[in-house]
């Protein structure tokens, strides 16, 4: 090195100064993660939150304090989200500051130290062994083996000599250059597939596609029969603004599921603390869902299913005794100067064996496949492939024949010597065969229970690589990959439409390209599949950032953590099932808990467009929905959601929620609907109308959450008796504050009857829910193939008219 910087004087201050002018400066384009700023602002800035800051206003000006309770709900979402963002961030960005190196640069004829992003356009990189490439350059002096795994994902080390361009993110495995920079920032390639990469994406998330739906269903409901209702209540109650104000905000606060996505904004915050627990950091709090959703899992070999190390698993002997060979093999580690996973292994073999000096050494490439050296003892050693090694298969059958009885999927190497001496790079005449060196690339712990438990669980694997087929497909073998005795090579897919069919057909591929890894996604994808993808490298981005959920090893690029919802710490896949098992347990319970907000919402909506047209003051005041919310939704949604969980999960989540509020929701309705036509006959005073309905409301809540907690447990019996309690207690001591009266003798026989009405009609249709629900896929199919045959009759129909309408037009 130092004769090449004698030669080499790297740019001078000014030059540099000249650059940063200029623009030409390798400022980072990594993605990054959300700002503070950003954050904040998608907390703070939801439709969600602008309708209940309407309504908190209009209670502040008619001055109803009391009524304005539900904020507290809002403040505590809005909380949670901000905590979780911002906790996540801070992670990610540590990981990234502490992968951080210094750059090494030429400058004024000195080797100095700077950040990448003080790198300019024709600097002076000095690159060893272990180095990063921080910008694209083309090496000037020396020469070196890269790694560019992290961009293409083949492990194979690339030879690079003067003239050869070094790309960004790959590193130096081996040997010493100096490098010129000739692409700096947004020009790099790293840079590139980043760029490609930064896009918003959309959280596949079957609950917050539900929310949003409710949301927006309800934004377009809520004005126009705010308004309505308003004026009707206005005209009903004698021109009394407080109580017009409070009626509607009541029913309007009423659609609103404010409680059911504090309690999902609460429980996927508990999840997250819980799998921080298991070094699994989670960047998008939804991202849970989608991965105890997926049916496909794509998988990158290296770093996901094996470790970065490999072992010697057996030595098959020649004619040589088992000192010569460890001999022979601690030589050859010894005089190699690379650094690559094969010679760690062989290294660990031969253990303390004393190598012998080497007179002359032709390092290991990929065009040649095997590597060796002449050594002081007067003997050449050589390893390598067999067929690169013994190119003549008949003069040494003897090997081929052994190398056949090999039935473990390991890479075969085979050691040979030769009393002649090797000339340049060319192979020493009269091998003599020494041994069979069988390597294999160490499995992660537990990597195959972990395959095993996907498996069961009905999660198809699919192991995407950009390494050799050949490698792929053997550590797929090992790890009991379905279908890995049918590995593809990418290199033969040259169409889209072949990309489309392979993504679906087979299970292993390899030599996968960047642009091939996010299209197998899409495609699956396409195929109606939900699908998570693993990795680490700069070339799993793309396919990361498509991927419904998206999982990245802590020690890989910073790119890949960035675009990732969930960051493996420890880097270690068998966390993977805890994760999977944690989404499980939090979805299944989100479901249930959340037919119990479900149930306000339809009712508050429909009951607000019956008493527009029913000359007839609405029933219920904020004030009583807290109570009735606090002990049949609040208590009893945060008990059951944070309960053991570990179904499959099944169905459509709207579909299911809604399907078992429903019976719920028929009983308030019809309740209140009775108890208003009732009370037009028997005169009964408003006030104990609307305690009535508080009642039979509370009762049909409580006998949904009493199913729902089925099969009932301590601690579920315990918030059973909270709750019923509660509303006793709460009716009998505080009945003033809560706005409610006493009944009269009719009043408590209309009561009794709609109660025991309600017990039955209730019984009889949430067992037809949960049959609906647990039929889903059934009673969908019966639903498109009856609206099929609609459309289909409706379209004959149209066809009928329309020719006979012609008919009478000839006639």
């Amino acid at each position: 090195m130092a004769d090449f910087q004698s030669e080499l004087k790297g740019l001078s201050e000014e030059e540099v100064r000249q650059r940063v002018g200029e623009g030409k400066v390798n400022i980072s384009s990594n993605l990054k993660t959300k700002s503070v700023k950003r954050i904040f602002y998608d907390n703070i800035c939801t439709l969600f939150n602008a309708i209940n800051v309407v309504l908190f206003i209009a209670l502040l000006v008619v001055g109803s304090y009391k009524n304005m309770l539900f904020m507290g709900i809002v403040l505590a979402n809005i909380t949670i989200g901000i905590v979780q963002e911002i906790r996540s961030k801070i992670s990610v960005d540590k990981l990234t500051i502490l992968s951080e190196k210094k750059v090494s640069v030429l400058r004024n004829g000195k080797i100095i130290e700077i950040s990448k992003e003080e790198i300019v356009l024709d600097d002076i990189l000095v690159l060893s062994r272990g180095s990063q490439i921080p910008a694209d350059c083309v090496v000037c002096k020396g020469e070196c083996k890269i790694n560019e795994s992290l961009l293409t994902g083949e492990s194979d080390l690339i030879l690079k000599k003067e003239n050869d361009e070094l790309l960004s993110g790959s590193f130096i495995a081996s040997g010493k250059c100096f490098a010129k920079v000739n692409k700096v920032g947004a020009d790099c390639y790293a840079a590139k597939i980043n760029n490609e990469a930064k896009y918003i994406k959309k959280v596949n998330s079957q609950i917050l596609k539900s929310f949003n739906f409710i949301i927006k269903l309800c934004t377009f409901v809520i004005f126009p029969i705010g308004i309505f209702f308003f004026f009707r209540q206005f005209g009903i109650q004698g021109g009394d603004i407080q109580g017009t104000v409070v009626s509607t905000v009541a029913a309007i606060d009423g659609m609103i599921p404010k409680g059911m996505i504090l309690l999902t904004s609460t429980v996927l915050a508990v999840s997250v603390i819980r799998m921080s627990s298991k070094k699994v950091l989670v960047q998008e709090m939804y991202s849970i869902e989608s991965l105890a959703r997926v049916d496909v899992l794509c998988l990158d070999k290296t770093g996901t299913l094996t470790t970065d190390k490999m072992n010697v698993t057996d030595i098959i002997n020649f004619v040589a005794d088992e000192n010569e060979v460890k001999t022979a093999l601690s030589s050859i580690v010894s005089a190699s100067d690379e650094i690559n996973a094969t010679l760690y292994a062989i290294k660990d073999c031969v253990g303390e064996t004393k190598p012998l000096n080497c007179s002359k050494f032709v390092p290991f490439s990929s065009e040649t496949k095997w590597s060796g050296g002449t050594f002081y003892n007067g003997k050449s050693y050589v390893i390598g492939a067999a067929e690169f090694v013994f190119p003549d298969r008949e003069k040494y059958k003897e090997v081929f024949d052994e190398i056949e009885k090999i039935s473990q999927t390991v890479r075969i190497l085979v050691l040979a010597s030769s009393d002649c001496a090797i000339s340049e790079s060319e192979i020493p005449q009269n091998l003599t065969p020494m041994a069979i060196v069988l390597i294999k690339d160490t499995l992660r712990d537990n990597v195959n229970e972990t395959v095993n438990y996907f498996k069961e669980q009905g999660v198809t694997l699919k192991v995407i690589s950009g390494d050799s087929v050949k490698t792929v497909k053997n550590i797929a073998l090992d790890t009991g990959i379905e279908g890995a005795e049918n590995a593809v090579d990418m290199t033969t897919i040259t169409t889209d439409d072949e990309l489309y069919e392979a993504a679906e057909k087979y299970n292993v591929f390899g030599r996968v390209t960047p642009i091939q890894k996010k299209k197998l996604v899409i495609a699956l994808k396409n195929h109606g599949h939900s699908v998570a993808m693993t990795g680490d490298g700069v070339n799993d981005v793309l396919a990361l950032k498509e991927a419904d959920c998206s999982v990245a090893m802590a020690s890989g690029s910073d790119a890949a953590r960035n675009v990732s919802q969930l960051v493996l710490v420890n880097n270690d896949f068998a966390s993977m099932p805890d994760v999977v098992a944690e989404g499980r347990r939090t979805i299944n319970n989100l479901e249930r808990s959340s037919s119990l907000y479900m149930v306000k919402t339809i009712y508050s909506v429909i009951l607000s467009i019956f008493f527009i047209f029913f000359h007839m003051q609405y029933p219920f005041e904020p004030i009583q929905l807290t109570l009735i919310g606090a002990f049949t939704v609040g208590i009893p949604s945060f008990v059951l959601a944070l309960q053991p969980n570990k179904n499959i999960i099944k169905g459509n989540f709207t579909f299911n929620i809604i399907a078992r509020a429903l019976p719920a929701v028929v009983c308030v309705v019809t309740n209140i609907i009775t108890a208003a036509i009732v009370c037009k006959f028997i005169a009964l005073p408003t006030d104990e109308f609307s305690t009535i309905c508080v009642y039979t409301t509370a009762i049909s809540c409580m006998l949904l959450v009493i199913r729902l907690s089925l099969p009932v447990n301590a601690l579920r019996a315990v918030m059973l008796a909270v709750c019923t309690a509660g509303i006793v207690l709460g009716s009998i001591f505080f009945g003033q504050f809560f706005s409610l009266a006493p009944l009269s003798i009719d009043g408590l026989v209309l009561l009794a009857i709609l109660v025991a009405a309600t017990i039955v009609i209730f019984n009889i249709l949430f067992s037809l829910a949960q049959y609906l629900v647990k039929n889903y896929t059934i009673v969908y199919a019966t639903y498109k193939r009856i609206l099929v045959k609609i459309c289909v009759s409706i379209k004959r129909l149209i066809h009928k008219i329309i020719i006979r309408g012609k008919k009478n037009d000839i006639q």
